[in-house]
């Protein structure tokens, strides 16, 4: 099951506004996320390590050096937010009463965002144990709780009381 175009137009709305919030959040001013480089791909895009059956997002770091560059010790990271449309479609098919496409992609495109500003950062580690992890996700839910909530109609606060 994959996203349509238009759920892919209203992925792309809900990234822009969770860029926007996010920068106001912790600071960062405008275009700050060229310093915090990220890709959103779909499903129908992923590779078979970036699917993750447990998640409704999968985050992947990668480096990258400019082509033709000798020099290596400019490389850098960029994070590929990995959307498992299968998850995020049936979280919105079970619950259609109460969650909506929209708002749910908007958490998840603001989770994600400060995911990787925190990595960015060095405010929270990418190759953290399994329990550090855990701590680290709750601190992620708190930070996007508090960044969308001043924000939030009825249906996001359906979905920031349920995540």
């Amino acid at each position: 099951m994959y996203f349509t175009r238009e759920q892919i137009a209203a992925v792309g709305w809900c990234f822009s506004t969770a860029e926007k919030l996010t920068e106001r959040y912790f600071d960062l001013g405008r275009d700050a996320f060229r310093h915090n480089r990220y890709d959103v791909q779909t499903r129908f895009f992923l590779a078979d390590h970036e699917v993750h059956d447990r998640a409704f997002a999968h985050l992947c770091r990668y480096e990258y050096h400019r082509p033709g560059e000798q020099d290596l010790s400019g490389d850098r990271n960029f994070f590929k937010i990995c959307l498992q449309d299968e998850r995020i479609l049936h979280a919105v098919e079970r619950s259609v009463c109460f969650i909506k496409f929209e708002p749910l992609v908007r958490y998840i495109a603001t989770h994600e965002l400060v995911h990787v500003i925190r990595f960015n950062r060095g405010e929270a580690d990418f190759e953290a144990s399994l329990e550090e992890k855990m701590i680290e996700e709750e601190k992620v839910h708190e930070i996007t709780r508090t960044i969308l909530k001043p924000h939030a109609d009825r249906e996001m606060n359906l979905v920031i009381d349920c995540f």
